[in-house]
């Protein structure tokens, strides 16, 4: 018997993807100028709209097939997917997995220094504590933090794009009216999609309740929406001076600056602050998922108690010394090889393969 609501089984899964995908990219506001605002008003809601036809139909696809041959572990489904060539994508993910710890702690530590002038070890015992309990809580509880976090963030973005327009609304219409679009538009929210593939195999766990591939694919659809919207909203404010914002480093402490509402501003690092617990969460719940099933697989018994504090507590120690001998530059240097290997080894297969086994399987049945 199903104990959630049909429109929570819709959305859920888009709320976890969102929240697990934003981290300090959004919350910067640099990814978003980049790959958007770098291409003008006009050119940068291109963007995002190619974006956004990516990732909902990667989603839609992946969580059919998933709900399918009940692959709720990323293992699982690549071992479904690729065969013994699945354990390729486990390199690709451990590499992203280092550099993005790497880098949530390392922008959790000068966050927290920024705001309180403490040092930026306690923003990094704060994200990793939090990360750690949360995982260890389980996944109805990694959902229903995650999902309302997401509502928080949606509700701090829309106050922030209001204020935005209150005082700069006329900025904002001058730039939709010079109707600037950039060569690289096309390019920009492809790569923007790519950049993030890996986050599709870490919410599987959200679909496991689907009952029918018109749900399972009606959540993909949703969570592509769910995951542009926060980036829209972005460039949107960018508008208020949108040369002087994208050039910036940090684009969005350049509004704020603009927009002298310290409150907000603490408010909206706050909430940054929460998404980066959200990614290390993800990231690290996929590898305790995947070791799970793996150990049932092989054992046909449960995973023993010591042994998910003992992943958790050593996933997270790994991404702090990432970030705190300054590995994270080492490793991103295999970052844009990640980046090629979730789509190749991932992405092409699940719209090739995946189709074509969902489609075998459902004439079987």
């Amino acid at each position: 018997m199903k104990t959630k609501k049909k429109w929570t089984r819709l959305l859920i899964p888009g709320l976890i993807f969102q929240s697990v995908m934003i981290g300090g990219g959004y919350g910067t506001g640099a990814e978003i100028a980049q790959y958007f605002g770098a291409n003008g008003m006009v050119g940068g809601l291109l963007a995002a709209l190619v974006t956004l036809i990516i990732w909902a139909l990667l989603c839609a696809v992946t969580f059919e097939f998933s709900r399918v041959f009940k692959t709720f572990d990323y293992g699982s489904m690549m071992r479904q997917l690729l065969g013994k060539a699945g354990i390729l994508y486990d390199v690709c993910y451990y590499i992203m997995m280092l550099i993005v710890l790497g880098v949530v702690n390392a922008t959790a530590g000068s966050m927290i220094s920024s705001l309180t002038g403490l040092s930026p070890w306690v923003g990094v015992i704060i994200l990793s504590v939090g990360t750690i309990l949360l995982v260890l809580r389980g996944t109805e509880a990694v959902e229903k933090v995650l999902s309302f976090w997401s509502y928080v963030l949606y509700a701090v973005y829309i106050i922030f794009l209001i204020a935005v327009f209150v005082k700069f609304g006329g900025n904002i219409g001058a730039e939709f009216a010079k109707g600037e679009v950039g060569d690289g538009w096309l390019s920009n929210g492809l790569t923007y999609a790519f950049y993030n593939l890996v986050v599709v195999p870490l919410v599987l766990y959200t679909v496991r309740d689907a009952d029918s591939r018109k749900e399972a694919v009606a959540s993909g659809l949703i969570a592509g929406i769910v995951g542009i919207i926060p980036g829209i909203l972005l460039l949107l404010v960018m508008g208020c001076n949108m040369a002087t914002v994208v050039a910036a480093e940090t684009p969005v402490t350049v509004i704020f600056e603009m927009l002298n509402m310290k409150w907000l501003y603490v408010l909206f690092e706050i909430v940054l602050f929460g998404t980066l617990i959200e990614t290390g969460t993800g990231f690290i719940k996929a590898v305790d998922d995947r070791i799970e099933v793996a150990v049932a697989r092989r054992t046909k018994g449960d995973l023993p108690s010591w042994l998910r504090p003992l992943i958790v507590v050593a996933m997270t120690v790994i991404g702090v010394c990432v970030s705190t001998f300054g590995l994270t530059s080492l490793i991103s240097k295999g970052y844009g090889t990640a980046c090629w290997g979730f789509l190749i080894l991932f992405a092409l297969p699940m719209l090739t393969i995946g189709i074509y086994k969902i489609h075998k399987h459902s004439k079987t049945v």
